[in-house]
């Protein structure tokens, strides 16, 4: 993954199971000197910390949260691409699984994440489509001009006006609307439908553009 970012012109970041000193394989370290000059490579860990069975799941962390999105194409029940998933949902991040062979132990980590309420991911744009309001309305793949704004509702208004502010969660939009947390919910329900707002994992909340 590093490499193809690297191979399209685009920008990457590395995060270590060990200290910076302390890079493996050794043999990735001149991969490790590129991401460095396009991107970064990043540690939690103090130098001479030797990287081991209990520091790849600690940084894991790291990598899902400093994502917007997750995607697992193969993982087994129990694997570490699994415990990045839960993680990266327990952040709020998105969560994208590929399907495989039913009949394949590397495709049943993807398939609980799907009947878990993962995202299908069947190509590139699946991946855009989610995130295409980080991208100039120019560069939306396959977009009609946007439709006029639905007419809102006053209780409706007062969820969008909470979410101009940025990204919420459903506890923040009950502060600032003073609406019951039940009544926003059923709300919120309408408001995706009318393509205003899309509803994350961990119940964040945010405007679409």
């Amino acid at each position: 993954a590093h490499r193809g970012a690297l191979r399209g012109g685009g920008r990457t970041l590395a995060v270590l199971g060990g200290a910076l000193d302390c890079l493996y394989p050794a043999e990735n370290s001149a991969l490790a000197r590129e991401i460095a000059e396009r991107g970064a490579v990043l540690s939690e860990f103090p130098l001479g910390r030797q990287p081991d069975k209990t520091t790849f799941p600690m940084r894991n962390r790291i990598i899902s949260g400093l994502s917007m999105g997750t995607v697992v194409v193969e993982a087994r029940l129990g694997s570490g691409a699994l415990i990045t998933a839960a993680q990266a949902l327990e952040q709020g991040r998105a969560v994208f699984a590929v399907p495989g062979r039913i009949d394949s132990s590397s495709s049943k980590g993807a398939h609980q994440l799907l009947k878990s309420g993962a995202r299908l991911l069947e190509s590139g744009d699946d991946i855009l489509e989610e995130f295409e309001f980080l991208l100039p309305a120019s560069q939306r793949p396959g977009k009609a001009p946007a439709a006029p704004r639905p007419v809102l509702l006053p209780e409706e208004e007062k969820i969008v006006q909470a979410l101009e502010e940025g990204e919420q969660d459903l506890d923040a939009l009950t502060r600032a609307s003073g609406l019951p947390a039940a009544r926003i919910s059923a709300l919120l329900v309408g408001l995706e439908m009318k393509r205003v707002v899309r509803m994350q994992p961990g119940r964040r909340v945010f405007l679409i553009r």
